[in-house]
């Protein structure tokens, strides 16, 4: 659950942010600190009206100030890091209970369940498998192509059902509409990835990949701390 707190700070930071000069100052001490006087001469800042800009990047806690170790009647302005990092939309899991393993569910369970299922194996060391509410008898040939030109691994015949497969502790993703608005207990998260088969296309399928791919990598993340199975083992994208 998202603290309130937590998205006024942000808020308050983006706030901050909004103003061009201020959003400038922020990129200019990405790499090293200024005294005031060469913030406002770098931006043809009045005195006052740089104070003004200053005291709102560091009331949204953006920027701190500390005196010189050389000349202590000098100052330098200085970025903070984290509250830049903390700018990133913060996810909210549905789920209560820590997860045991992820299942990724389509109807079919030839195509997007099984490529997000093989892309996390390879993010992620917290197990995970695939089902669907209707499955196939196979995973779709343009699957098992796409998964081959990403170094990913498809059992050709390995579909299953959703009442076969999933249990307690499991985190059920929806990976399509059908599955999503058609199964009686709604999922807890969905992905709207569109069907790429009857397109039945490469191209559709790569936008299916890519698409897939950065979602996992999103859930990869925010599932890290809540699962204690510590650092999530992560490979380059697409290493054999």
């Amino acid at each position: 659950m998202i603290e309130i707190s937590d998205v006024e700070g942000r808020a308050a930071a983006h706030a901050a942010l909004g103003d061009p000069i201020r959003l400038a100052m922020i990129d200019d001490l990405l790499l090293g600190d200024r005294s005031p006087g060469e913030l406002g001469e770098a931006f043809g800042l009045s005195s006052n009206l740089l104070a003004h800009h200053l005291k709102v990047l560091q009331e949204a806690g953006l920027i701190v100030r500390a005196r010189s170790e050389a000349d202590r009647r000098r100052s330098y302005v200085r970025l903070v890091p984290a509250a830049l990092a903390g700018l990133v939309p913060a996810p909210a899991l549905p789920a209560t209970e820590p997860t045991q393993r992820v299942v990724f569910v389509c109807t079919h369970n030839s195509a997007r369940s099984q490529l997000a299922a093989a892309l996390w194996q390879r993010r992620s060391r917290l197990p995970a498998t695939s089902a669907g509410t209707m499955p196939a008898t196979r995973v779709h040939p343009r699957a098992l192509s796409a998964a081959r030109r990403h170094h990913l691994h498809l059992n050709p015949a390995a579909t299953a059902h959703i009442s076969d497969t999933v249990r307690d502790g499991d985190l059920v993703v929806a990976v399509c509409d059908n599955a999503y608005e058609h199964l009686p207990a709604r999922p807890p998260l969905h992905w709207s990835v569109p069907d790429p088969v009857p397109a039945d296309t490469d191209d559709a399928f790569e936008r299916a990949y890519t698409d897939l791919s950065g979602r996992v990598d999103r859930l990869a993340t925010a599932l890290a701390p809540a699962t204690g199975t510590g650092e999530h083992h992560r490979l380059p994208k697409d290493t054999p």
